[in-house]
């Protein structure tokens, strides 16, 4: 299993200049060898950009991606996570994204295949990245 994050799916959605071939190479690849998933967090930002739900689970079940619940257990490390990151000086009043995405790889033990390293490297340092920069999981 690797978790999808938001932006990957939205370059493929919008079909971005710079990264949409990327992010279509890597989910093409990683669905070779991994069931690919998202959980509510990223349903819910993919959300925005369409107007019916059917829709949107058109779209998913396209690209076969599958729906998974976040467990009590990673929902509770996505708030101690939070916490840390409020400690260390940051400003976001609210458990951001990131946290709950990251949260949710962690408890299951899957990757997670994303543009964006920033809070997870430091929050979730046991997560592996599939990133631009190699390609491949960190």
């Amino acid at each position: 299993m690797i978790l999808v994050d938001t932006n990957v799916l939205v370059d493929v959605l919008e079909d971005d200049s710079d990264w949409a071939d990327w992010s279509i190479g890597q989910l093409r690849d990683l669905s070779q060898i991994h069931d690919l998933a998202i959980n509510p967090i990223v349903y819910s930002e993919l959300s925005l950009t369409f107007e019916r739900v059917e829709d949107l689970d058109a779209v998913l079940a396209e690209l076969e991606v599958k729906f998974l619940e976040i467990p009590h257990e990673a929902l509770f490390l996505a708030a101690k996570a939070f916490l840390r990151y409020r400690r260390n000086g940051g400003r976001k009043g609210n458990v951001l994204a990131d946290f709950f995405i990251g949260a949710h790889a962690a408890v299951a033990g899957c990757p997670i295949l994303t543009r964006d390293s920033g809070r997870y490297r430091v929050y979730f340092p046991s997560v592996r990245l599939v990133m631009p920069a190699s390609g491949a999981a960190e």
